[in-house]
């Protein structure tokens, strides 16, 4: 029988890892990185299926294809079910993220040498508020892991897999992991070599709510949001269906806006739209499947601002020749502002459900890479004034965890 792979499949990074010399250690499957981008590119000229920052090259370098990143949204859904035709290829999403987390395997087995038939995944403690959604995301991931090659899978939340990672110091801590279609927080006490869980919560909010915020109130009215639409007849206007720019501003669901459909939409409001140059630009992006290049600005826009003193600017060159807007520090706080006071008070009801006060937690350990926006680790600083910030290993300590634990089962 094979070991067990621990593996952090995340909305946008995907990390795998095993004990090795009694230590986590994180398996360099893209590049010698610790992550791998959680990103498909089904490349319709070669018929290959790429992964990773292959996956991104091949959307920045223009290939005639289908990109798609955000998939762990999805689940739950009934897109996660839907066959969708990909040049010759009819495949759900379930496949799609099959074929993800089979390159996991595969390059994790090339890079260890050895065979994984079991792995122990990661998940948010809830994926959905509504339990019946909670639970078919749960068994649209468990499909997918089966369909990659793995003979079993368990799963443990994201946050109590970072708790055992969380190092030797004693007392209590709390695990806040912001990640990118969730936030999840874990309340343990550290005693000896024993991680004791006391408390997990978790909300359905994270960094692609970030960058959606960010792109409908900054770049979609470049792209005719909230502009007028003329009637057929008459001098009536309306504005401009939120729908469609609700769906380009979201990663999961960009990919499918392409096509003819669509195209007839953006058309008929382009001739009667009161600004037409701003739909000229929706119908470029549409047109040449900018999308996902508009959404990367975004992020890449949010992490300049994010800098200490930054400022930031979403390029939307690819667009239009020196469009783009100025995003600095005060205006991502200002974004995040709603947000972060969530995700504070999500980690004070973990505190709640504890039983622990504010003050007698002595560390907040933050993973995930949204936790490292300013906004957001502030907001949770301020409701715990008394206690550590840690941001040592916000992006390995869920799967370091994950290890521990498959180890743990291996045994």
């Amino acid at each position: 029988m094979g070991a067990t792979l621990a593996v952090d499949f995340g909305t946008s990074n995907t990390a795998a890892a095993v004990m090795a010399a009694g230590r986590p250690f994180v398996i360099p499957l893209d590049r010698g990185e610790d992550t791998l981008p959680t990103a498909v590119f089904l490349d319709f000229g070669r018929r290959e299926t790429l992964f990773g920052h292959d996956a991104v090259s091949a959307l920045i370098d223009g290939r005639e294809g289908r990109f798609m990143r955000a998939l762990k949204s999805v689940l739950g859904t009934p897109l996660m079910h839907e066959r969708r035709q990909f040049l010759q290829e009819r495949l759900t999403l379930v496949e799609i993220i099959a074929r993800f987390l089979a390159a996991v395997k595969a390059r994790a087995e090339a890079a260890c040498g050895l065979s994984f038939s079991a792995a122990l995944s990661g998940r948010p403690v809830q994926f959905h508020p509504d339990p019946a959604r909670d639970a078919r995301a749960l068994q649209d991931l468990r499909e997918a892991y089966l369909t990659a090659g793995f003979e079993t899978v368990d799963f443990l939340p994201e946050p109590e897999a970072a708790a055992l990672a969380a190092g030797p110091s004693e007392g209590l801590g709390l695990i806040v992991d912001i990640g990118g279609g969730t936030s999840d927080f874990t309340v343990f006490a550290r005693e000896g070599a024993e991680t004791r869980i006391l408390a997990s919560h978790g909300i359905r909010l994270g960094g692609t709510d970030f960058d959606k915020a960010l792109s409908l109130n900054h770049v979609m009215p470049l792209l005719g949001k909230d502009s007028l639409i003329k009637a057929e007849l008459g001098s009536q206007t309306h504005p401009a269906p939120a729908a469609l720019f609700n769906d380009l501003a979201s990663w999961e669901k960009i990919a499918f806006l392409y096509g003819g459909e669509t195209t007839r939409t953006v058309a008929r409001m382009a001739r009667l739209a009161v600004e037409p140059e701003k739909f000229a630009r929706l119908s470029e992006v549409l047109e040449m499947h900018l999308g996902h290049d508009v959404a990367f600005a975004v992020e890449r826009g949010k992490i300049g601002a994010n800098r200490a003193g930054g400022n930031g600017r979403i390029d939307l060159g690819l667009v239009e020749k020196g469009l783009g807007i100025s995003l600095p520090e005060s205006t991502l706080a200002s974004e995040l502002a709603g947000a972060a006071q969530q995700i504070a008070a999500a980690a004070e009801e973990t505190l709640h459900q504890a039983h622990v006060a504010p003050d007698r937690i002595d560390r907040v350990i933050c993973v995930g890479g949204s936790s490292l926006l300013a906004p957001v680790s502030g907001a949770v600083r301020d409701r715990l004034p008394g206690a550590e910030m840690v941001f040592a290993s916000a992006f390995t300590a869920i799967v370091d965890g994950l290890a521990i634990a498959a180890a743990a089962q291996d045994i």
